[in-house]
């Protein structure tokens, strides 16, 4: 019995005790970078940021103010740009909540249920990652356009008749160079944002605590408000952040389905662009400092909630 005690607490050999702490030492070194080095990064991270970020994000406002506050104001309270800016908030309000709702029954499906096509849908979800805006914007002209399948839905309707409530007319307003187009085009390029910062995030916390909920007497809609939601609340703000920023700056899908018809349908890049082409350097880069402080404002409060609730928003980036 004896024997056998002090065979499993027998100290080890005297070499393995000397070569443990040599290992470590040579770890240690390996991951050590001289002081140099360290200021050598630290400086090229700083010039790179500062050349290709910093830089010319202060060259446009310089250039919004080069002709004053008089021409500045002028240029954005101009009838134009205001009809852009009002655009732009618009299809932001429309495409945001669309996408919340999309993203949290992608999520709640992805991360507590097991299903067929569940990896399909997953990639389906990250398509808008891969497709250019561009192509995504000429696949809605193929559909809706003047040529596309679905314009006869527009041009005539369809026409058909029920039981009970005799004939009916169904037709689909206009969507290319019109707002429904512009709305379409933008939710496609934003709809992975929200559901993609929430999937990591709940199939990490698991289904326990709705269980536990569920065999406590709570309804579904009551387990989602009181015991889901509060978890994924600030992953869902952080989404709702990045959708919003994304949709306010989309050019390419828009710029594709609008027309770029003045004071209809030109959002706010696009406005900036028509301004550009036109030699009016002022008002352009006058409207461009407006993305610019919302792109700002976007970082601010990424900052915050990373600040203040790192710990919930960094399980959304280890998968």
């Amino acid at each position: 019995m004896g024997d056998s005690i002090s065979a499993v607490i027998a100290i080890p050999p005297e070499s393995s005790v000397v070569e443990a702490p040599a290992r470590s030492v040579r770890r240690h070194a390996a991951t050590t970078e001289p002081v140099w080095v360290q200021v050598l990064l630290v400086l090229g991270a700083l010039g790179f940021l500062l050349s290709f970020l910093l830089l010319p994000l202060a060259l446009v406002f310089v250039e919004a103010l080069r002709g004053g506050w008089t021409a500045f104001v002028a240029a954005i309270l101009e009838a134009d740009a205001l009809a852009a800016v009002q655009l732009t908030l618009l299809v932001t309000a429309i495409v945001v909540p669309l996408n919340l709702a999309f993203g949290v029954a992608a999520a709640w499906a992805v991360s507590k249920h097991e299903f067929r096509g569940k990896r399909w849908l997953v990639t389906l979800i990250d398509l808008p990652f891969a497709v250019s805006p561009v192509v995504a914007g000429l696949i809605y002209v193929l559909i809706f356009g003047a040529q596309g399948w679905a314009y006869s839905l527009i041009d005539e309707g369809w026409r058909f008749t029920l039981p009970l409530l005799g004939d009916l007319h169904v037709q689909l307003p206009k969507i290319i160079f019109a707002l429904p187009g512009i709305v379409l085009a933008t939710i496609f390029v934003t709809f992975p944002f929200i559901a993609r910062e929430l999937m990591p995030l709940m199939e990490q916390q698991g289904t326990d605590e709705e269980l536990a909920a569920l065999s406590l007497g709570a309804s579904g809609w009551q387990t989602f408000w009181r015991v889901t939601l509060p978890n994924i609340r600030w992953a869902l703000l952080y989404g709702v952040l990045l959708c919003s920023a994304r949709a306010l700056g989309e050019f390419g899908a828009v710029s594709v389905v609008s027309g770029h018809i003045r004071g209809r349908t030109n959002t706010l890049p696009l406005h900036v662009e028509i301004l550009y082409n036109e030699y009016a350097y002022s008002a352009a880069f006058a409207a461009a400092s407006l993305l610019a402080l919302t792109a700002l404002l976007t970082l601010v409060l990424k900052t915050w909630l990373e600040w203040r609730h790192g710990e919930a928003l960094a399980a959304n980036h280890r998968h």
